[in-house]
């Protein structure tokens, strides 16, 4: 829990700022959707910090994930109504560089949550769970669990989009570090050669996807022992899909995300193991980050040693391993969202 403990000694730096923004101050948080837990928890958070500091909070999120445009259109009104600064959840790392360059030159601070842009430092500062970290968590507590068996491990890998977004890699490639699998490029997905490696599919983050990406690797290897899913609402599509074929109690499925449902999922077995993050904490800390900012101008710095800001992950399992530091599913539901 030491990741925890940083962040949250990181917030009481933060929560210096408390009070000091005018009542003037307004902010805008850019979620990529308004219907998944995680952002649903990030907005709250967003939401009683800025109420707690006097801030004026308009939030935007796509109509579905993936919806890069309705993003573009907010950064657009957050410039136009003076807004000190932007939070965002960029669904496309890599598009929304431009539109967020302009906000920057129009003075406004932004701070990309969760999802690091691309390039990161197209943002003033960066709130997330140590992406790499959460997948390194996974992959190497399924290397542990399978022991011997992991030299021989089919794995599959459900990821989020084709444009392969910063979240997408650092989970995948994590993973592949944690498992012991040369990941070759490590800001590519799908150029490594280890023989383990089934194939990869996406899964647009839901359910539908992950049972869709499932059975299309089950197609290609029906003898997969191991699956890796970027988030858990893929992760339970792709249960569904096992279970379909009565594959259900051979594999072993591991995730991120850390959601109430997610936890429960590992406590029913449906999980092996999930990486939890801390959206709240995300959304509070980039208000605060805000508030100081429109008081005096200063910028966020990132954690020590890391170029970014780090809200903490726990591994979240009931059947933990020697060398791989976790919780139970009691303190993950104690600590989990949505």
């Amino acid at each position: 829990m030491k990741t925890i403990t940083k962040a949250l000694l990181g917030a009481g730096a933060l929560a210096l700022s408390a009070g000091i923004a005018s009542a003037e101050t307004s902010a805008c948080l850019i979620t990529k959707t308004d219907t998944n837990p995680f952002f649903v928890k990030m907005k709250e958070g967003a939401e009683a910090k800025a109420a707690e500091l006097g801030i004026t909070l308009k939030a935007y999120a796509g109509k579905v994930d993936g919806d890069h445009d309705s993003q573009v259109a907010a950064i657009e009104s957050c410039i136009a109504d003076g807004a000190k600064g932007i939070l965002i959840a960029a669904s496309d790392t890599k598009a929304i560089v431009g539109p967020l360059a302009k906000a920057r030159e129009a003075g406004l601070l932004v701070i990309a949550l969760d999802t690091p842009l691309d390039p990161a430092d197209a943002a003033d500062a960066t709130f997330a769970t140590d992406n790499l970290e959460a997948g390194r968590l996974i992959g190497a507590w399924a290397a542990a669990t399978l022991g011997d068996r992991a030299k021989d491990a089919r794995i599959a890998f459900l990821n989020l989009t084709p444009s392969e977004p910063t979240v997408d890699v650092l989970r995948n490639q994590g993973f592949m570090m944690g498992f012991g699998i040369d990941v070759k490029d490590p800001n590519d997905i799908g150029d490594e050669d280890d023989p383990r490696i089934v194939g990869h599919d996406v899964t647009n983050g839901n359910e539908e996807g992950g049972r869709k990406a499932m059975e299309n690797l089950l197609q290609k290897d029906p003898g997969i022992n191991v699956v890796h899913t970027i988030n858990e609402p893929a992760a339970v599509g792709a249960y569904q899909a096992l279970k379909a074929v009565g594959l259900e109690g051979q594999v072993l499925i591991v995730s991120v995300d850390g959601g109430c449902p997610g936890v429960a999922a590992v406590k029913d077995g449906v999980i092996g193991a999930t990486s939890q993050q801390y959206p709240l904490q995300m959304a509070a800390l980039g208000v605060e980050a805000i508030a100081k900012f429109a008081a005096d101008g200063t910028k966020p710095e990132p954690t020590p040693g890391k170029a970014f800001f780090d809200t903490g992950v726990a591994l979240v399992t009931d059947k933990p391993v020697e060398g791989v530091p976790s919780i139970d599913t009691t303190k993950g539901t104690e600590l989990c969202w949505g």
